[in-house]
């Protein structure tokens, strides 16, 4: 009975062994069978990948997962989407559509993963005009395999030897791309060796769809971890199953993406160099589509094996480079030939080329490019009206690089004209042949009867009226460099600035009929009006007498309002006597209405406007500093002066600090100097002021360093003037005075310079003294009519930063104005794009509305991050009365129906034969650096630059500026005038019809734009 039931107890435990081992047999058979076959693996992943969906829907997605920052992402980005929406809403732009992902592509997300879907090789900004054609597109890499079997033969087996041996096996249609077993376990038996050893070298285990995965989604294209690995293996393969469970297909696509974006570093005068196309040309000089002609042909048949063995050497270079490719390409060219060399002779002994073509290339020499690539040669004429967007686009993204943004998965629709823009540019460009310019009539009499037409740079912006916005429709010019002469000048644009001066006029004369249409006639009677006011003066006699007391008619008798034109009278502005001349003298003799001098352009009519504008804001605060001039008894004067000099003192230091905080002491200085005649006496009362501990040395290098060239003034009197402008010695207002700087101003430059980032408060507390003293001093009754003259001087200035703040209001680009009535002629400067911006204020009855030239923003089109934005126009500003714009409008219709712009008067014709009525201010600029001797003799003149200015309306519905701009010395030669720009745009007429004849307000017309 014992030795039954032992015997039974070994046969069983003998069947229970021989079952397990059944059992473990099969186990094994079955995960060997799985590793070959994946089906398993495959119902697994493509199950879970089939849930991990994504659609599109209306307004921002509640469910949207952006990708952590990698090179991929970051490329193309995606990563930075989030920081790039923030930034667009602050800018107007409102999300229309956005992707929306599914629970199932959340989450895995969610888990680590990196979002599987059919990821594109390729992206690059993309800009559409607003026909939606082309205007502007980059892609990158540039030199890509379209197909799979674009492939050569050669490189396919070279790479899958080398990486992925049984990637392409098709004996099991569901094999997970994403791991090779063997070679995964031989890393992982070496790794262990190693971390035992502490050899830190160790084969890799991944194939080329985990390296793909690694490369573009894991921080810097890197795996640092184990957890990194499977977190590339598990995204590899969810990816591989979005379309089924047969990879086959999937397979190949690997491959293809592999040779088209495997990283190759960067190289100079290329950036990121990815792809075997790209690596080819960046790295070897290559020509992508001669070299896989050359691999793809047979050695014999193609005669010359020496060439394709070359050819083949370096595209095997670069499969084997993108290993450690930075390492590699910063090396000697002898250690990548090295290791090249070793794989020719692995793939020789292995069968996977013939050893002729083996032995061949071993003789051969990588001979990698040394130089920067070369950059293709584009004309910068031909992508201004990209480069404007492009430029927008980069200050839209906080500054973001151009290089940057040209990589980004984009598609912007902007506003620009194609067809226009390309007609004008091309006309600007043939202009520079002197029989182009002959045939379009510039060879006149102050046109370009004088100099070489070649040398003179044209610019067109031209804009188009919108209900909430204006739209950006051309904008070009000829000049074959980066700088947008429109946007990115600061150019003496002459008499266009007649044009803000009249602005200002009938604004005032708006406010003034504000203030006083409501009283009667002996109310107006009885008011105090500074003598010097003689504006405040008109307007009550005229409201205190007129029938009519409406502004538009107001505006009328304003504009009828008579000057003289006599150049006899000189000025006191601008810190000394000036006197002016008129363009034509048959106009000296003459007295004429505002309107007439703006017609025909009259210097001394506007000069004489501006003197009474600066009088209106200096006398128009009731008991205002200007009026304590007239009475030095006045017992009130002390107290006055010390409550003046706290509150306007603080006044102006606000103003100050608005021009000057944020800026570096070097800005500062700058544009301190910009409105600064440069003598030595100002610069040394400047200097002395910001710098009073700089030494004799420093101080007179810093005046001479910004003295105009030819000035060179002695030693000694450097040293004397160094001594005197101490400000031990000399107080803070002389100094000012000698600088013909406001006081104030001057302090705080030198003392931001000292204190930089210093808060308005802590200003106002240190600046307390210097505030009451500069004012007390001011107003002492001392030598009152010598100080008097001081007190007109800086009230003038005063009376310039109101003029200022008016002028900024309608678009006006700079931080402050010459302070003198010159400015009025154009003294202060201006931008050709923000002449285009007041125009725009005009034409759209006073109201100041948004520009743009980008209408939407797609970015990541077909992909998990998708968002698609529109730009929503910013709130209209009004900065002038309805009244105030059409007078304007009124007024600059003559100057081209009888004026200084008659040549364009009938160029725009409708297709009906009417005339399309246009308006516009002509201007000359005329910059050069004059030194004057005793008695006002010119000793020099030097030529800075010459420009010719047309600001226009068409229709009062499109609107712009056209330039005619002449750089450096070589203006001397040249003569023309504004009839320059307003002959060209006849000129430009019939190119811009089609635009014109095709605007049908904010919405599609045949020939227009859609919006």
């Amino acid at each position: 009975m014992w030795k039954k039931l032992v015997s039974w107890l070994f046969w069983l435990r003998f069947k229970l062994a021989v079952a397990g081992l059944v059992l473990l047999v099969v186990a094994g058979l079955v995960i060997v069978q799985e590793m070959r076959s994946s089906a398993y693996q495959a119902r697994f992943f493509a199950e879970l990948a089939s849930k991990a969906t994504y659609t599109v829907g209306a307004g921002p997605s509640p469910s949207i997962r952006f990708p952590q920052s990698a090179p991929y992402d970051d490329r193309l980005g995606y990563a930075q989407l989030p920081v790039f929406l923030a930034t667009l809403k602050t800018r107007d732009f409102e999300i229309d559509k956005q992707a929306r992902i599914s629970t199932g592509l959340a989450k895995i997300v969610d888990d680590g993963y990196f979002a599987p879907y059919l990821e594109k090789t390729q992206g690059g900004l993309r800009i559409l005009d607003c026909h939606n054609e082309s205007l502007f597109q980059e892609r990158y890499p540039k030199r890509v395999f379209e197909r799979f079997d674009d492939i050569a033969p050669l490189l396919v087996q070279s790479l899958l030897f080398i990486e992925n041996r049984e990637l392409l096996d098709a004996t099991y249609p569901q094999r997970n791309p994403a791991v090779e077993w063997d070679r995964l376990a031989n890393a992982v038996l070496i790794k262990t060796k190693n971390s035992l050893t502490g050899d830190s070298r160790s084969p890799g285990g991944s194939t080329l769809a985990t390296q793909i995965e690694k490369y573009r989604h894991s921080p810097e294209g890197r795996t640092s971890s184990v957890q990194e690995k499977l977190q590339q293996m598990v995204s590899a393969a969810l990816r591989a199953y979005q379309q089924g469970e047969d990879t086959s297909a999937v397979r190949r696509q690997i491959v293809l993406s592999y040779m088209n974006t495997m990283p190759l570093s960067a190289k100079a005068g290329f950036g990121e160099v990815h792809g075997l196309g790209d690596g080819l040309w960046a790295w070897y000089g290559r020509d992508f589509i001669e070299v896989n002609r050359i691999l793809q042909t047979p050695a014999a048949a193609a005669g010359d094996l020496d060439a394709q063995a070359l050819l083949y050497k370096q595209s095997l270079s670069l499969l084997i480079s993108q290993r450690r490719p930075s390492y590699y390409f910063d090396a000697k060219e002898a250690e990548l030939e090295q290791v090249t060399d070793s794989h020719l002779r692995l793939l020789g002994s292995a069968g996977v080329i013939t050893p002729a073509l083996r032995d061949a290339a071993l003789k051969a020499k990588l001979n990698r490019r040394t130089s920067k690539v070369p950059v293709t040669a584009v004309s910068f004429v031909s992508q201004k009206a990209a480069n404007a967007v492009r430029t927008h686009l980069a200050g839209l993204f906080g500054g973001s690089r151009l290089y940057d943004l040209d990589r980004l998965d984009l598609t912007v629709a902007s506003t620009l004209d194609a067809p226009a823009q390309t007609a004008v540019t091309t006309l600007l460009r043939e202009l520079r042949d002197p029989a182009s310019a002959k045939a379009a009539g510039l060879n006149a009499r102050q046109l370009l009867e004088r100099g070489d037409p070649s040398k003179v740079v044209y610019s067109f912006t031209l804009y188009e009226r919108g209900a909430d916005t204006n739209y950006l429709r051309v904008q070009t010019d000829n000049f074959d460099q980066p700088l947008n002469i429109n946007e990115g000048t600061k150019l003496d644009l002459g008499s266009t600035a007649k044009l803000r001066t009249l602005v200002t006029y009938l604004d005032i004369m708006d406010k003034l009929h504000q203030r006083l249409s409501t009283l009667d006639a002996a109310q107006l009677r009885a008011l105090e009006i500074d003598r010097k006011d003689v504006l405040t003066r008109w307007a009550a006699d005229y409201l205190a007498k007129a029938e009519d007391k409406s502004l538009s008619a107001m505006l009328d008798a304003a504009l009828e309002r008579r000057y003289s034109a006599s150049p006899g009278e000189g000025f006191m502005t601008g810190g000394g006597l000036h006197h002016f001349d008129n363009f034509t003298h048959d106009d000296d003799s003459r007295v004429m209405s505002v309107r007439d001098g703006l017609r025909n352009s009259v210097n001394l009519v506007f000069i004489r406007l501006m003197r009474d504008i600066v009088h209106h804001y200096m006398f128009l605060t009731p008991g205002s500093s200007a009026k304590l001039l007239q009475d030095a008894d006045d017992p009130r004067r002390a107290d006055y002066l010390a409550r003046f000099a706290d509150r306007e003192g603080q006044v102006f230091m606000r103003r100050f600090l608005v021009k000057y905080q944020g800026k570096t002491a070097e800005e500062a200085q700058e544009l301190l100097l910009g409105n600064v005649r440069p003598t030595t006496t100002r610069l040394a009362a400047i200097f002395r002021t910001l710098m009073p501990q700089a030494s004799l040395a420093e101080f007179s290098a810093l005046v001479k360093d910004n003295l105009p060239d030819g000035i060179d003034p002695a030693e000694p009197k450097l040293a004397r003037l160094y001594e005197q402008d101490a400000p031990e010695t000399m107080s803070l207002a002389d100094r000012g005075y000698l600088a013909g700087v406001h006081p104030l101003e001057l302090w705080l430059v030198g003392y931001l310079r000292n204190h930089p980032g210093a808060s308005q408060t802590q200003v106002m507390q240190a600046s307390v003294a210097e505030r009451q003293a500069v004012y007390a001093w001011l107003f002492s009754t001392h030598r009152k009519q010598a100080q008097d003259k001081r007190i007109l001087g800086l009230l003038e200035g005063e009376g310039f930063l109101e003029i200022h703040r008016q002028w900024a209001q309608m678009g006006y680009p700079f931080d402050s104005l010459v302070p003198s009535y010159a400015t009025a002629l154009g003294a202060s400067a201006d931008r050709p794009a923000a002449l285009a911006e007041l125009m725009g204020i005009l034409v759209n009855d006073g109201v100041r509305k948004p520009n743009t030239r980008i209408q939407s923003l797609h970015f990541a089109d077909a992909t998990p991050y998708e968002t698609q934005l529109h730009y929503k126009a910013g709130k209209a500003e009004r900065v002038l009365a309805p009244e105030v714009a059409q007078a304007m409008r009124g007024a600059i219709r003559r100057v081209v129906d009888e004026g200084t712009a008659k040549r364009v008067k009938q160029a725009f014709v409708r297709p009906d034969g009417s005339i399309i009525p246009v308006g516009g201010k002509t201007g000359t600029g005329d910059q050069r650096f004059d030194t004057y001797g005793a008695g006002g003799r010119l000793v020099s003149s030097r030529v800075v630059n010459r420009s010719a200015t047309f600001v226009f309306n068409i229709d009062e519905r499109f609107f712009g500026t056209l330039i005619a701009y002449v750089p450096g010395g070589q203006a001397a030669n040249y003569d023309f005038t504004s009839g320059l720009p307003v002959q060209l745009l006849k000129v430009l007429a019939p190119k811009l019809m089609p635009l014109i004849n095709g605007a049908a307000g904010d919405a599609a017309a045949p020939g227009g734009c859609v919006l």
